[in-house]
This record gives structure tokens, sequence and C-alpha cells, in this order.
């Protein structure tokens, strides 16, 4: 059921997010729409949640809602990513993700992955123009708003005392203040919605991550909407999302960490020159590590201590502060070789995430550390290998060190 349903969802939510703009922009103004400050700033942060949440699909939409308003003499001074040179560009490569996603319902989790890594990469890039572009435009238009309520005549007592007061300018100091409270707002969102893409690299299923990506686009298509029609109700939606991804920031940023690592080893081939370390080795954490207060998927350091038979996990909390390190339990080991990522497993509880740097390593990996199961398949590999047994084939045995 969720393999049907997917693709038409996805389908609906990007036809909302780019109807939207364009829809808006052709009806005629309403005069009950809400023209004062408080309304302006609820419809910039509705829109800087909304270009978070998809960078590329955001901005590209945002552009174009930008130009399709904008007066015939006035679109050649429109910025850069209002011009059709950025966001057609921008919405035709957001397309053609989603046309991916849907085609990908039907195609085998090998012949999409590199398709998956490199939307993963498309999204960090767009997220950094988005940070370093669109986040300061926006919040310098509120910090104006801001500073033109302020100096009217409702907001301050008129007099001789309030002449030079109109007269002065004080956007740069809201911009002080304004900028980088929304690039903060803007990572926890855009991390919060990177996650999306990670968890897509990590399925194996192309219905699953369909359904991932209808969901973010409706959710973007939902914000869009509801701007042209109440700024109010969009904020508000947009103040929800903002919690929520403030909630669940380190998870996401753990996430965000693994795809990089991710990424930048299948992308360079790192695997050809990589060689596993005799002493310690980067890996990120199991979910069996997560009862001593170590975080799933939290990056760190495999250090073996041949002396005492002991092996440690070390790690530092956002990378940054002081480290840590606990002693990984293991009762009878093994490395688990799987299609794309393997792993050291303890029965059925992973231990420690392998980056794919370590494919074709992890005999090596097991001598290093002595591991007593050895080499073992798992994942997609493993069930490969017992369904070529089940038809007749030669199946993949296990490896043991």
């Amino acid at each position: 059921m969720l393999k049907r349903i997917a693709p038409f969802c996805l389908i609906l939510g990007l036809v909302a997010v780019f109807a939207g703009p364009l829809f808006a922009a052709t009806q005629p103004a309403v005069a009950a729409k809400d023209s004062s400050p408080a309304g302006a700033i609820s419809a910039a942060v509705a829109t800087l949640t909304g270009i978070a949440i998809s960078p590329l699909l955001g901005t590209g939409a945002y552009g174009a809602y930008k130009w399709a308003v904008a007066e015939e003499s006035q679109r050649g001074s429109l910025s850069w990513y209002a011009k059709p040179g950025f966001w057609l560009p921008a919405l035709l490569i957001a397309g053609a993700c989603a046309l991916k996603d849907v085609l990908g319902t039907a195609l085998p989790p090998g012949f999409k992955k590199p398709l998956d890594v490199l939307e993963t990469i498309e999204n960090k890039c767009s997220g950094l123009v988005a940070a370093g572009a669109v986040v300061p435009f926006t919040m310098d238009a509120i910090s104006k708003m801001l500073v033109s309520s302020g100096s009217s005549a409702a907001a301050f007592p008129t007099g001789f005392a309030t002449i030079y007061m109109g007269a002065i300018d004080f956007s740069w100091l809201l911009n002080l203040l304004t900028v980088p409270f929304g690039i903060a707002v803007f990572c926890v969102v855009w991390m919060a919605s990177h996650a999306i893409n990670v968890l897509i690299l990590l399925s194996p299923w192309g219905a699953i991550d369909a359904a991932l990506k209808a969901a973010r686009t409706s959710l973007l298509g939902l914000i869009t909407l509801s701007t042209t029609l109440n700024p109010w109700v969009s904020a508000t939606l947009s103040i929800a999302v903002i919690i929520v991804s403030w909630l669940i920031a380190g998870w996401a940023f753990r996430l965000m960490i693994f795809g990089t690592s991710f990424c930048w080893d299948f992308f360079t081939f790192r695997k050809k020159r990589f060689k596993p370390s005799p002493v310690e080795n980067r890996a990120f954490s199991g979910n069996r590590l997560c009862s001593l207060g170590v975080p799933t998927r939290t990056y760190g350091r495999w250090i073996h201590e041949p002396q005492n038979g002991r092996w440690r996990f070390a790690y530092k909390p956002w990378l940054v502060l002081p480290e840590r390190s606990v002693d990984i339990p293991a009762t009878k080991p093994f490395v688990g070789k799987g299609l794309f990522i393997s792993t050291l497993l303890d029965g059925e509880s992973t231990l420690l995430i392998l980056p794919p740097r370590y494919r074709d390593h992890e005999g090596e990996v097991a001598t290093i550390y002595a591991v007593e199961g050895g080499v073992q398949d798992a994942g997609l590999l493993k069930a490969w290998g017992v369904m070529r047994e089940l038809f007749g084939g030669a199946s993949t045995r296990a490896q043991v060190v």
C-alpha cells in the first residue's frame, strides 16, 4: 500500500510547491490582507523555514515568486536567486530528484544509491548557498520592518525631542541580532530536513524513500500555501517545525556527519586508498552502545588495547566537547559485511558502524582487532546469498578468519 501511494503523495506535494507561488502572484490583492509589520515578519519567518526544509526547491520557488510578482521594469534589478537563470534550473533539478524517487520505487537499491548520494551532496551545497545569501536578505527585510514600525508616530511620541531620532537608521544594529539568529534557525531546521536525505541513503527500499520525500515536500507545500492565505497560520506552523527541529538537533547532527562520511568515501573511492590502522580506526557507534550513554551514530575512534584485550570507543560530543570513552561490550563479536556498509555485530546487536571506506577491508579489521567471529555476510548481502541458495545457485559462504 505504501509503495503505491508514496509516488502520488510526492507528485501532489511538488505540484503544490510549484503552483502555490504562481497562483498567488496571479490573484488580485485582498483588502483584508495583513499589511502590518507583524504580518510581514510572520511571512518572512515562514519563508525562512520553508527554504530551510528544502533549500534548492524552497529557494527556487521563492525566487520564482519574487520574479512573478515584480513589475516588468523591476525584474532586471531583482536579486540573483529571483532571476530565471537561477530559479528555473533549480526547479528543474528539484523535479529531477523527485522523478528519481518516483521511478526508484521499481529499481533495486544498488541502481538508485549513487543518485541518492548525488542528491545528498546537492542538499548540502544548496544549504550553504541559501544560508549565505537568502537568509541574510530575509532577516534584513525583518530588520527594516521593525525599524520602520518603531519610527512611526504610533510607536514614538511626537515633538522636538524626536526630530533627530527619525533620521537614525537602526537596521544595522538589528541585523547584528537578527541575521545570526536567522542563520541559527536555518541551520537547525536544515539539519532536521537533511536527515531525510541521509535516511534515504540508509534505506534499502525505494518506497520508503518516496514516502520520506513526499512527507517533506508536503510540509513545504503546506507552509507555502498557508503563507498566501494567512501568514499567521503559516508562522505558527513554522514555529512548530523550528521547535521540533531543535528537539532532534543532536540526532540530526549525527546523521549529517554520517551522511558526509558516506558521500565522501563513496565518491572518492576512498576504500582503494584506505588501510586500517593497527591501533585505532574511525567508526560510528551502534545501538548496543546506547545503554552506555553513547547516542547511535556518534562519530569516534575504535581503539584496540591488545595488552588487556579490551576495545574502547572514544568520542567528542558535537565533535568539539571534551572527549569521553566507554568500553565496548562484546561476547561473540563478528564483522558483518554488508552491501554498502559493514558493521561490528554481537549477535543481533550492532556495536559499531564502519564507513564505506572499510568495504573489502573487513578481513584486515577482523585480524587487527582479533574478532572471534571473523567476517560474515550481513544485511542485504546475506539475504542475497540466501536467495541464491534457495533457487539453486551457489550461496555466498561466510568468511571466518
